[in-house]
């Protein structure tokens, strides 16, 4: 296998390139373009390329602008073995400040290549579709099907990805690896809730501000409340490694009128991370309920929680067994370090395939940290070996998957 990776791997290089060389900026979400460009790339690599474009609407709802998503399947033998989805995601933050290097131009420089979704997660495009090609390749007699499931919404949640992907019933996999980094299997990641809390008053000349009801001054207990919650769950500590405390941040702040009015509305945006022994109803209930209570009982004042999305956590589910002991001796064995299953502080589309009841990990290419990697930061990069390696690696474990008994 690792012969026919290292035949392919120029193309490798110049294939992950050209996905970095297209801006798919998500905001603001129009994607169809870095779709119609990695189907391209993928056809000139021999294979099939399915084009599933999400009604307007539908992307519009979850404030994006176009999707199409995109899968491969190869089937391998009688095609009775497990079906194996690969998933990875082509929309990116938007670049911000701080680059040395042009963010769209795909350079390569220290055995890296740098520019924006180089890590997170174009070169997983990469790292499955050549892991995928060096299969074919191989000749190895094998059974059952991969899928490549190319989607692109990611940064707005994956509900017009693999969400809508498995709802469709456009793919039914028995087994899903996600877009991860070479040297940690994640087995399990944290959920999200993120709320809008509204706090409406009464507006009023600041020369009389005793004629109004200040949003501002009302919404103070509720911050204060919210801020004695977060160092409340710094005591509670998940048991999955890499977990660590949920964590709550107040992330966004507005509202007034002007310096001489008392403000009539104030907005907050917070951020409250599910470990996985959370369950994100009882969370948002909890909530509600300490929002609630903080907010001070004042004729005219009015408060809202309104959520505006949920993600419960990846759980290692029954069935993931098999496919996190082959990457895990796969990626010793190519890497020449241990490679262990762990959790990891974030969340990503792989809870949809979990939510589904797919056992799903999250492996592909990348250092040992989301900071050694720069991503969703200035100057993201993937180094070249471990782009590599994670090929070899991918392509082993689905030859194991595959192999029949």
């Amino acid at each position: 296998m690792k012969s026919i990776i290292d035949a392919a791997f120029a193309d490798e290089v110049a294939f992950l390139k050209a996905l970095v060389r297209v801006p798919s900026d998500n905001p603001a979400g129009d994607c169809a373009p870095i779709a119609d460009k990695a189907a391209d790339l993928l056809e000139a690599q021999g294979f099939k390329v399915e084009r599933h474009p999400v009604p307007e609407p539908f992307v519009q709802q979850n404030g994006m602008i176009s999707v199409t998503n995109l899968i491969v399947r190869h089937t391998f033998g009688s095609g009775k073995g497990p079906v194996i989805a690969l998933n990875a995601h082509g929309d990116v933050v938007p670049p911000g400040q701080g680059w040395t290097v042009d963010p769209y131009g795909a350079v390569e420089q220290n055995g890296a290549i740098y520019g924006r979704g180089a890590a997170v997660s174009k070169s997983d495009f990469a790292t499955y579709a050549f892991a995928l090609k060096a299969l074919i390749a191989s000749g190895l007699p094998l059974d059952g099907t991969v899928e490549l499931h190319l989607t692109f919404d990611e940064e707005a949640g994956g509900y017009v990805g693999p969400a809508w992907l498995i709802e469709q019933g456009l793919s039914k996999p028995n087994l899903a690896i996600s877009a991860g980094f070479s040297y940690a299997i994640t087995t399990a990641h944290n959920g999200v809730l993120h709320m809008e809390i509204v706090v409406r008053g009464k507006q009023a000349h600041a020369a009389m501000p005793e004629t109004g009801v200040d949003a501002l001054e009302h919404a103070v207990p509720i911050l204060a409340a919210l801020y004695a919650e977060r160092h409340r769950l710094g005591d509670t500590v998940s048991a999955q490694k890499g977990i660590g405390s949920p964590k709550l941040t107040v992330g966004l702040i507005s509202g007034g009128i002007n310096t001489n009015v008392v403000p009539d509305r104030i907005t907050m945006r917070l951020d409250r991370r599910l470990i996985p022994e959370e369950n994100g109803l009882e969370v948002e209930a909890r909530l509600i309920a300490l929002v609630e209570a903080a907010a001070p009982k004042v004729p005219g004042l009015e408060v809202e929680c309104r959520r505006i999305m949920l993600a419960e956590p990846l759980r290692e589910l029954p069935g993931a067994a098999p496919m996190i002991a082959s990457i895990e001796k796969n990626a010793a064995a190519v890497l020449g370090v241990p490679v262990a299953p762990t959790g990891v502080p974030l969340y990503t589309d792989a809870r949809h395939y979990s939510a589904a009841g797919i056992p799903t990990v999250l492996y592909g290419a990348g250092p040992r940290s989301i900071l050694e990697a720069n991503a969703h930061a200035a100057n993201e990069h993937v180094k070249l070996s471990d782009l590599k390696a994670a090929t070899e690696v991918i392509a082993l474990t689905l030859k194991d998957l595959l192999t029949k008994a």
